[in-house]
């Protein structure tokens, strides 16, 4: 893997599936651009999940991240995408996305989005 941006997000073999734990990230230095004004935008984003059978790589994490920063997109969208790309690729028990947009016109944004696996029983 090399150090270009890149959408391909890698994952490995969980080393504890039997055991319900949580990972988070901390990712503070997010940047895309506004759709409408070509502005940049930046989030801190903050990832939280229970893995199942794979984790997510954070070198492949930290590239898939830094492919967004010259693309245009809304604080919704991106959010949303990030964790639908996550899950796709981990199919996690549990897994939660905040981004907290820095302020812009006088208005900090947060969004957060989760997944949670149906077949998961958390008791």
């Amino acid at each position: 893997m090399g150090s270009s941006p890149s959408r391909e997000l890698e994952a490995f073999d969980n080393p504890h599936p039997e055991r319900d734990y949580e990972i988070e990230f901390d990712c503070p230095e997010f940047t895309c651009l506004c759709p409408l004004t070509g502005q940049p935008d930046f989030a801190k984003f903050r990832i939280t999940y229970v893995p199942n059978e794979k984790c997510v790589e954070l070198k492949s994490l930290k590239l898939y991240l830094w492919s967004f920063r010259n693309e245009g997109a809304f604080h919704e969208a991106v959010t949303n995408q990030i964790l639908d790309d996550l899950v796709a690729v981990t199919k996690p028990r549990l897994m939660e996305v905040r981004g907290e947009w820095f302020v812009r016109g006088g208005i900090t944004t947060y969004i957060t989005v989760s997944h949670a696996d149906e077949d998961w029983d958390n008791s």
